[in-house]
């Protein structure tokens, strides 16, 4: 049996429980993280509207030695270095990114708003995202369930598995009204050849939220469906309150909870389907979906106006809820870990193509769950059939290392006007 030595990268991450004085630190270093990425932020804009060159990271830590120089900045001296210039990497990082041609989906860093999320991909809504991190210098007890923290000390944490690896940094960040940690490990483990020898393609839906090419299929959880009423209520009791007043902090804490779970909920399923598909099949397909272009809003503008905007946007709420993007994530690096591939295919007419006779036609899918060829009159599941065809392209690129399309069309080329339902996922 062939052994590989692989390099894993892991991260295990523990719920804190500080003293109320080790959470009003934390909450003053995320603070001056968020007010460094800020400020720099507002430098660099400015340059640029200015038609000047960019400051980078080297630059932005000279200037952030001038700020701490200040008085008027003088409370950043407070703050432990590092996490300080690890946010003047991750701007650097965002505005590398945002300017980098084989990456057209990011965009200019935005500026972070206390209470949200924030960074170059921008806010998420549920509450803070406050974090600081730490590329050195942080220590682990397992025995005692303490990490250090430097500048904050001891904190006690909520030890539920053994962490493996050498520690490359720790990240402590605040979700809902807890405050967590996540430490990034580093190993070298053997890695033979995947235990199972089949491979499997996967069509996502809304419908279903992972049709496999074998027949079988995972039901989507809808977490966020099943709680939008009790949010929808919960933030329009906020929008009644005096903005800042107790009661309004207290009903912020709430709704930030009701996301947490949201999150929670949507993050377990997603791990366990993963698990479950990477443990038994060696090579899996998947479309190389762009999610951010499939939930655009149909508003439109004065000029043209949208066409059904409250179906849509339903729509676009069912995409969100799957959390596609992060279920192939995860496929990638499970597979990784225990010697399969992941292998990415165009998404286009999946859903219109027929697996029999390779005839493309709208006409093929007539209702969300019901495919039947006008070629040829072959009838199936309509996910399923976008499985198979999934599947018959991870063959081609494993074959071709390029995917071929054989596609038969009936007085009706394909065109703009003949895109795949985005439902058909």
């Amino acid at each position: 049996m062939i052994v590989i030595m692989t390099v894993i990268r892991k991260a295990f991450k523990f719920r804190l429980d500080p003293t109320t004085e080790q959470a009003q630190q934390m909450v003053e270093f995320a603070g001056a993280n968020r007010f460094v990425w800020n400020k720099a932020l507002a430098l660099n804009l400015s340059r640029l509207e200015n038609k000047q060159a960019l400051l980078w990271y080297f630059e932005l830590v000279f200037w952030l030695g001038l700020w701490k120089q200040s008085e008027e900045y003088a409370f950043l001296k407070a703050v432990h270095s590092q996490p300080l210039q690890q946010t003047l990497k991750d701007l650097s990082r965002a505005f590398s990114d945002a300017f980098d041609k084989t990456q057209p989906l990011k965009r200019i860093p935005r500026f972070k708003k206390k209470g949200a999320g924030g960074g170059a991909a921008g806010g998420a809504g549920g509450g803070a995202r406050d974090s600081f991190r730490y590329p050195q210098g942080c220590k682990l007890d397992e025995k005692a369930n303490r990490v250090y923290l430097p500048k904050i000390g001891w904190v006690k944490y909520r030890n539920s598995r053994q962490v493996i690896g050498d520690i490359k940094n720790m990240t402590v960040s605040r979700k809902g009204g807890h405050w967590c940690v996540s430490i990034q490990t580093e190993y070298e483990a053997q890695t033979s050849p995947h235990p199972s020898t089949s491979m499997v393609a996967i069509d996502l839906g809304v419908n279903r939220f992972a049709t496999l090419s074998d027949g079988s299929y995972l039901e989507p959880l809808n977490i966020f469906k099943q709680l939008q009423e009790k949010l929808a209520f919960a933030q329009r009791r906020l929008s009644k309150k005096v903005k800042f007043s107790a009661n309004w902090k207290k009903q912020k804490k709430k709704i930030a909870r009701l996301y947490e779970r949201i999150a929670n909920a949507r993050h377990d399923f997603l791990h366990k389907a993963s698990t479950l598909i990477s443990k038994n099949h060696a090579m899996v397909v998947v479309e190389d979906l762009k999610v951010r272009n499939m939930s655009k809003s149909a508003k439109g503008d004065l000029a043209n106006p949208g066409r059904n905007v409250k179906a849509k946007s339903g729509l676009n709420r069912s995409i969100l809820d799957q959390g596609w993007g992060m279920f192939i994530q995860m496929l990638q690096y499970k597979q990784t870990w225990l010697g399969g591939e992941v292998i990415k295919v165009n998404p286009q007419h999946t859903s219109q193509t027929c697996p029999e006779c390779h005839h493309v036609s709208k006409d093929n899918r007539t209702a969300q769950s019901r495919f039947k060829c006008v070629e040829c009159g072959y009838t199936e599941n309509a996910d399923l059939v976008g499985a198979l065809n999934v599947l018959a392209r991870g063959h081609r690129v494993l074959a071709c290392g390029v995917e071929t399309l054989v596609l038969t069309m009936k007085q009706e080329p394909l065109g703009s006007s003949d895109t795949r339902p985005i439902l058909a996922a």
